[in-house]
């Protein structure tokens, strides 16, 4: 007999003043694993996160956990009674309480279960020798681990996290989001994380589902959400995109680059051909007239350096292109920061190209 995802959410929607927030949302979720709904601000993640801890009612659809109903539009589980841990992005510590009775809120054991369960869950947080603090001689950092082990003390099926690690800065942040991962996963909890960076998607979830005005608009593995998106919003989701724009001829489009096949696109649509930057390729050997390009790099086209900036572990230039006077955007790893007017080739990679009907 197969067993049951920990999670499973059919046709969830969610509409105010007759407008949907969340729209026909899908998704499963087994023990142990990590999914992100990623998205803009305002396209319905947090509402589907309330929806499936209790605390909002949705219009339509179900919400199984472990095979068991607990949630349609007549039968309701109550929020308290669903086994659901919560984590927000303001840590919600209680003032008046020390960190041990914080940690012990949501515990109905006895004392003494209650404390070495209190104890345990500091411990693998690193704050035991804060058990008898108070929140606010705590650090922004600490107050968050406090609140991860409040909310896995009871020893939930599920977590969801509605965008837990914004408030910290960035060394701290990936720092307590390694902790976090390494503690859920151990704890065999399923988690719903919510969040719009993409980088935090990538570097927690082992699986994305990428939401766009109330609809999941993809799911899969970060690997092939970045690597095979729906469309070039997904692409621009992830990464600064380039684009150029060609007519299919013979399923083929002519570009300034050379062709790009253009499968299954009839002849005489307008296509966009999106490109990341980290994907041009400067050729320093051609300058003008150096060796024929690959086939794989296509035809180079010439463009003038508008400017350059060092990022830190790369370099993005502009160019402004010699054939329509757009910009495209390249990176290059490392230091390189060429004069602005300087002339330069560039080919693209066409195994990492997109290409979209305009319009999709």
């Amino acid at each position: 007999m197969t067993t049951p995802p920990r999670l499973e959410v059919r046709n969830l929607s969610r509409s105010f003043d007759g407008r949907a927030v969340v729209d026909d949302v899908s998704l499963t979720i087994q023990p142990g694993q990590v999914t992100c709904l990623l998205g803009p601000s305002g396209c319905g993640k947090s509402t589907t996160l309330r929806i499936i801890a209790g605390v909002e009612l949705q219009d339509a659809g179900e919400i199984h956990v472990d095979g068991d109903l607990i949630c349609d539009t007549v039968y309701r589980v109550p929020a308290e009674r669903r086994r659901i841990g919560l984590m927000f992005q303001d840590f919600a510590l209680f003032p008046h309480l020390t960190v041990a009775q914080n940690v012990a809120f949501g515990l109905s054991g006895s004392a003494a279960e209650n404390r070495a369960r209190v104890e345990a869950m500091l411990d693998r947080v690193d704050l035991r020798r804060f058990i008898d603090a108070w929140p606010h001689e705590l650090s922004g950092g600490e107050q968050q681990r406090v609140a991860l082990a409040r909310a896995l003390a009871p020893r939930p099926r599920i977590m969801l996290m509605d965008e837990p690690f914004s408030g910290l800065d960035n060394r701290l942040r990936d720092d307590i989001r390694d902790t976090t991962l390494t503690i859920l996963k151990d704890e065999g909890t399923a988690v719903l994380l919510v969040t719009h960076e993409p980088d935090e998607a990538m570097r927690m979830a082992d699986e994305i589902a990428l939401m766009r005005h109330g609809r999941i608009v993809q799911q899969g593995a970060p690997y092939n959400i970045y690597n095979a998106p729906i469309d070039k919003q997904a692409v621009a989701f992830f990464s600064d995109i380039n684009v150029i724009r060609g007519v299919v001829r013979g399923a083929l489009t002519d570009t300034p680059f050379g062709q790009f096949l253009a499968p299954g696109i009839p002849d005489g649509q307008e296509v966009e051909i999106v490109i990341r930057p980290q994907h041009l390729k400067i050729d320093f050997d051609r300058n003008g007239q150096g060796p024929l390009p690959t086939a794989q790099d296509g035809t180079p086209a010439r463009g003038v350096v508008s400017r350059a900036r060092f990022m830190g572990n790369e370099s993005l230039v502009e160019f402004r292109m010699d054939h329509d006077g757009s910009t495209i955007k390249a990176t290059v790893p490392n230091v390189f920061l060429p004069s602005p007017g300087k002339p330069l080739w560039l080919t693209i990679r066409r195994d990492r190209c997109f290409v979209f009907p305009v319009g999709d």
